[in-house]
Parts: C-alpha cells; sequence; structure tokens
C-alpha cells in the first residue's frame, strides 16, 4: 500500500508542510491535533470543549484513513497547563477507558495561546 496523506482543510498544513494525518500500510499517525473548528476557523476558550473538539478532529482523521478510536496503540497529550489535567481526564477515559493505548501526557507551551491542549495519536488499522 503506498503512502496517503490526510488533510483537515486547514490552511496550517500547507503552510507548516504537514498533513493531519499519513496512512502507511497499516499504521496511522494522526498529527498533533487541537480543539480548533476547522469550518468555522474557531476555538473554544474552555479546555473541556477544546478536548472534546480535538476528539472529532482526531476521529475524522482516523474515519478517512480506515481507522478508529478502537485502533489506537500510542497517544500524547499536550497540556499548556498541568492544573487542566483534572478537568480533562474524564474525557480522556470516555474515548480511551476500554482501549487503553500507551500513553504520555507533557506539559508545555503551544503554538497559539489560546489552545489548552493538544492530542496526538498513532494507530494500528487491523485487517
Amino acid at each position: 500500500m503506498q503512502r496517503r496523506l490526510i488533510s483537515s482543510g486547514s490552511s496550517y498544513e500547507r503552510t507548516a508542510g504537514y498533513s493531519r494525518a499519513v496512512v502507511d500500510g497499516d499504521w496511522v499517525f494522526v498529527s498533533g491535533t487541537t480543539g480548533m473548528d476547522y469550518k468555522a476557523m474557531t476555538i473554544e476558550s474552555d479546555v473541556v470543549a477544546q478536548a472534546r473538539q480535538t476528539f472529532k478532529n482526531i476521529a475524522g482523521a482516523l474515519s478517512e484513513a480506515g481507522a478508529g478510536f478502537a485502533d489506537v496503540v500510542r497517544v500524547r497529550y499536550y497540556f499548556a497547563k498541568a492544573s487542566d489535567w483534572p478537568k480533562v481526564a474524564p474525557v480522556l477515559g470516555e474515548v480511551f477507558g476500554d482501549v487503553r493505548p500507551a500513553a504520555t501526557a507533557i506539559v508545555c507551551e503551544l503554538i497559539d495561546p489560546r489552545m489548552e491542549i493538544e492530542i496526538e495519536v498513532t494507530a494500528k488499522r487491523r485487517n
């Protein structure tokens, strides 16, 4: 199978030279994804709302790649503030509670000061 690129339609992808996701064989690599609503080009100020929108964005990329959250084997969470972890952890559990991928949480400065969380996943499609 050839390498296939998936785009969210965000202008950031072309500007910065990346894809929302890359499919390579059975593997799906979803770039760090934020809570930006790409249709409206808006982002909520609440970290929980951002996390939910982030998962919607990731779900779209996974679906286009022929995968879903059950296929995720690795997830990385990037938080702008460590204090947001307790607020967001229940949302993470809603999505990955039964999947239980390998996970890492990192506190760091994100590119846009409106962004409170960024999530990156790797999935392996099952045939």
